[in-house]
């Protein structure tokens, strides 16, 4: 996976066999791409790379990533559960997701047309990070391991996915990676899991 910022402008993100391939994802969003990164840079955000994408940052803390599909491209809000959404342009990443947190975009012409809105909502949660303001966590009574707990904190996606599974979905991870005697074990499975996760599914789930 990529580690430096240009890479994914002009190769992708290195996730998949695609990859510095002309039928990469960012290939046929570029256009649209470079003006969420304009958009980005231009508001004052400290850009570099989390999870092979491109994250904006502001007083320490992820503001936004942005992605590319085979079918749309987005820009995805870290932390939107106090997004207040005035324009409606927030939608859920999925059906687990509970709290709509990404701007879709299907045409490359679009970020410039939304670009008063997208520069509103990313003042918005800059704002949140200046001030320090979070949503409240929600309570659990599960004891997760420490290599969950750490995957979580590290990716907001995955961490949002999570907090939407049901009560016994989640003891499902949860008993399988306490199942393993090894930290690296554990890891691994969390990696492996983490599509499924995304998905809604418990560990035995098709």
């Amino acid at each position: 996976m990529i580690t430096d910022v240009e890479d994914f402008f002009t190769k992708g993100c290195g996730r998949c066999a695609r990859f510095a391939t002309p039928d990469c994802s960012t290939r046929q969003w570029i256009d649209g791409l470079m003006d969420l990164r304009r958009i980005c840079v231009d508001m004052g955000l400290v850009e570099t790379v989390k999870w092979a994408h491109p994250c904006y940052m502001h007083a320490e803390r992820n503001i936004a990533l942005i992605a590319a599909f085979r079918d749309d491209f987005r820009l995805s809000f870290m932390n939107p559960a106090r997004m207040k959404d005035p324009e409606g342009a927030l939608e859920k990443n999925g059906p687990n997701t509970k709290h709509p947190g990404i701007i879709r975009f299907t045409g490359n012409d679009q970020p410039a047309t939304m670009e008063p809105v997208i520069r509103a909502y990313l003042k918005e949660a800059m704002t949140y990070a200046e001030t320090g303001i979070t949503a409240p966590k929600e309570e659990t009574d599960l004891d997760l391991p420490a290599e969950l707990l750490d995957a979580l904190d590290a990716d907001p996606e995955l961490a949002e996915a999570f907090q939407t599974l049901t009560p016994g979905r989640q003891r499902s991870y949860v008993i399988n990676l306490n199942g393993a005697k090894q930290a690296e074990t554990r890891i691994a499975r969390i990696a492996k899991f983490r599509e499924r996760i995304l998905a809604g599914k418990g560990v035995n789930e098709r």
